[in-house]
């Protein structure tokens, strides 16, 4: 065996409250990527129509979320649909509750101030009650803090708290960072990243790097019969 399947609905022990989130995903706007769960005590498997707020097909953004990330209970994404008009004196969107109030709005007053995807990379860990505003791109590595609303870019392996959200550190020095960037065992194949737990979960980046070139944990070249998977 080398880990669950990422096609397995509830991967905690076949509990409800745990969903590998790509497999209740059912809007081709919103991509999850392998191994990425979602935990709710009440509403896991409702995080598309629960979690993702304002999502209109016809504004046309996208949610993007990369492998191996850890959403907790109540981790919200809010969508550029959520926007009203903000170019004159009212914010009111007269125009969606009836045809004659439609007459004369220009619908520019809201799409030239959407702010495109929301994307998150991979590894990411989303707090109890995050906050997720339209736009927003979350490198891969970092931590969002509970309850935090998170309104702008996040770099790689920053932890964010706090409403509005802000950079409290970086979890590594740059030069770390880069390394773990270019690494990206999150796209290893499955049996690499099982047999090289040690060095992911540890904190030794120039075992990682081995591992990454094609040594185990122990530095002890593999196989030539394909092992380096």
């Amino acid at each position: 065996m080398h880990g669950p399947s990422p096609d397995i609905l509830h991967p905690f022990n076949g509990e409800p409250h745990t969903v590998f989130l790509k497999n209740v995903i059912t809007r081709p706007t919103i991509e999850v990527g392998d191994f990425t769960y979602y935990n709710d005590e009440a509403h896991a498997a409702e995080f598309e129509s629960r979690n993702v707020r304002y999502h209109f097909d016809f504004v046309g953004d996208r949610l993007k979320i990369g492998r191996f990330c850890a959403l907790a209970q109540d981790t919200t994404f809010i969508m550029n649909g959520a926007n009203h008009a903000m170019t004159g004196f009212s914010t009111f969107p007269f125009n969606i509750f009836a045809d004659e109030w439609r007459e004369g709005f220009d619908p520019a007053t809201i799409s030239d101030h959407l702010r495109g995807d929301t994307i998150v990379g991979h590894d990411v860990w989303f707090g109890t009650g995050a906050t997720v505003m339209p736009g927003v791109t979350i490198c891969s590595g970092a931590i969002i803090g509970a309850n935090a609303v998170v309104g702008s870019d996040v770099p790689p392996y920053a932890i964010v708290v706090g409403n509005p959200g802000r950079v409290m550190r970086l979890r590594f020095d740059e030069d770390t960072i880069e390394r773990l960037l270019e690494i990206a065992w999150w796209n290893w194949p499955l049996k690499k990243i099982t047999r090289n737990l040690s060095a992911i979960r540890g904190a030794d980046i120039d075992v990682l790097e081995a591992a990454a070139a094609g040594y185990d944990s122990g530095h002890s070249r593999l196989d030539a019969a394909g092992q380096a998977g």
